[in-house]
Parts: structure tokens; sequence; C-alpha cells
């Protein structure tokens, strides 16, 4: 007979539930916040004390940005499908690509891919400098540099690794994505401040997460803040006005 498909994250019986080898009811319901859940469901343990404060951070950052085009794309489509939430909630996360929260994968993949030969990390200030030089010579945006709005710090950014190095979590990742930060602005002369993704992106790569997951992390805590501006938009509707100005300009 062929073995049903299982998961190795979870298990269930009449009347237990285990994640991650941990009793659900017993060590987990009561004990833990949703920041360390997410730690555990991921990396499949709880997080040391440091780990915890990083990671609860990490999410806490992300969860508002805002009236952003994905918290906008979930007001409308709550707009015209208000029985669903569900529909509404994945509208926004549709939303979340290169641009916005996905940058996190771009910068923790760029930080990964360069550190993960046998000892690249021996000379970080010559790996940003070709780092840069190859996004420059390419045309290419630098993931985790540059924000509209905070110039020249991301108070974001800059609280996040203070955090990281105040718990020991600070290390090459961290080092790099800084030292590529300091030489873009020398090379462009532009200001290009370290963004709160870049800093993520950094930190998620410290916490051994692999980049193709680092995405998922701004997911997770971007869907609390657009429940959030769906319960706004039930009390105090703006969608319909959107769609109005689109059509009166049309």
């Amino acid at each position: 007979m062929t073995e049903r498909p299982r998961s190795a994250i979870s298990t269930s019986t009449s009347d237990r539930i285990t994640v991650r080898g941990l009793d659900l009811t017993t060590d987990l319901m009561g004990k833990v916040g949703l920041g360390d859940m997410a730690f555990l469901e991921l990396l499949g343990r709880l997080p040391n004390s440091g780990e915890s404060v990083v990671f609860n951070a990490m999410l806490v950052s992300l969860v508002e940005h805002g009236l952003t085009p994905n918290t906008l794309a979930a007001r409308l489509t709550y707009l015209g499908s208000p029985e669903a939430l569900q529909a509404s909630v994945a509208a926004g996360v549709l939303g979340l690509g290169t641009v916005f929260v996905g940058s996190i994968e771009g910068a923790a993949r760029m930080l990964q891919e360069a550190l993960a030969e046998e000892g690249a990390g021996d000379d970080l200030q010559r790996l940003a400098g070709v780092i840069v030089e190859e996004h420059l010579s390419s045309r290419r945006s630098i993931p985790g540099l540059g924000h509209p709005i905070h110039r020249p710090v991301d108070p974001r950014a800059r609280r996040l690794f203070e955090l990281a190095s105040e718990n020991g979590l600070a290390g090459s990742y961290v080092e790099l994505i800084e030292l590529i930060q300091a030489e873009a602005e020398l090379r462009t002369r532009r200001t290009l401040p370290l963004n709160v993704t870049g800093a993520v992106g950094a930190l998620a790569s410290e916490l051994q997460l692999p980049w193709t997951i680092c995405r998922g992390v701004g997911i997770m805590a971007r869907c609390i803040g657009i429940v959030a501006h769906l319960q706004e938009e039930m009390r105090d509707p703006i969608a319909a006005e959107v769609w109005r100005a689109g059509e009166r300009e049309s």
C-alpha cells in the first residue's frame, strides 16, 4: 500500500497536536507569541532570546506601510467583493512584488550568493565594491537601497541593526550590506539609504533563512496590516472615492 502524503511540520491525533515536535496546547499556546511561532514553523526550533527580539522586530517593522498599492488593491477588491474578506487579503498579497516587500528577497539573495563561496567574506570591502560595480554596470538597482521618504536614514533599518548588535546578530551579512550602501553612495554621489527591506534581508540571512523564503517573511507580516486596512475600509471607506477619482481623471 502506498503511504499517504505526510508533513514533517505537524501531526495530529484525536487528543494531541504537535508542531515541530512540540505540543501545541501545552508547549506553545499561552507561552509563545506569534513571531516566535513563525520562527518555529520556518526554522524547526524556537528562537533563543536574542533571535526572538530581532525576528519579532523584523515582523513588526513590516506590518504597516500606509496606503501603498497593495493596500489600495485590497480596499478596492473589498469594494467589489465585500462578501469575501479572503479575496481582498489575497489581492493585497498579490501586490507584494519586487518594489514593495519583495525586495527583501532580492537583498537576501544578493548577500547570500555573495558570501556562499568559501573565503568570500575575507575582504568584505572588496566584495561590496564588486557587487556595486556589477549592478551599476548593468543598470540594475541595488536591492535594499533607497527610499522616497526616509532620507538620509530609514529609522526602521537603523533600529533593526541596533537590536541585532545588542543581541549578537550583526554579522557578515549586516556588515556587507552596510558596506554596499556606503560604496553605492560614493560611486553614484546620491543619497541611497539602507531601507527596511534591505535590513530585513540581511537579518534574515543572519538567521539562516534561505533567500527563497525571505519574501514570505514580509508576506506574513503584511497580512496583518492588510486585514487592519480592510477593517478601516469597513468603518471609514475610501475605496469608492479612489475609484471615482480615477473615473474623473480618465
